[in-house]
């Protein structure tokens, strides 16, 4: 695990789920570009009810920044190529919007 910060667009749809203990998390893929102009897809995966709060209120193609534990992973396309892929427990989240933070005070 890597404490991170990551910074990028919302990717499709914001979901919230419940597990099967009942616990709401919410959860969404981040686009981040890469140094070589390309991008890559973080799953990100939210507890936080003010983490959850900020992700449900912005759709795709929206701004933002998430820190978090990160965990970075390959996964093989269809055409067998290796590729990058990063998972992310956000802790918290910054829109130009709303802050996660703010409602820690």
């Amino acid at each position: 695990m890597i404490d991170a910060l990551i910074a990028g667009r919302i990717y499709g749809q914001v979901e919230e789920r419940a597990g099967q203990n009942g616990s709401v998390y919410v959860t969404c893929k981040v686009r981040a570009a890469t140094d070589d102009g390309d991008f890559i897809i973080c799953n990100v995966i939210a507890f936080n009810d003010k983490v959850r709060e900020t992700l449900l209120a912005l759709g795709d193609g929206d701004s933002l920044s998430l820190s978090g534990a990160l965990t970075p992973k390959v996964w093989t396309d269809k055409q067998g190529k290796s590729r990058p892929a990063l998972d992310l427990i956000a802790h918290t989240a910054i829109t130009a919007h709303l802050t996660s933070q703010e409602h820690l005070q």
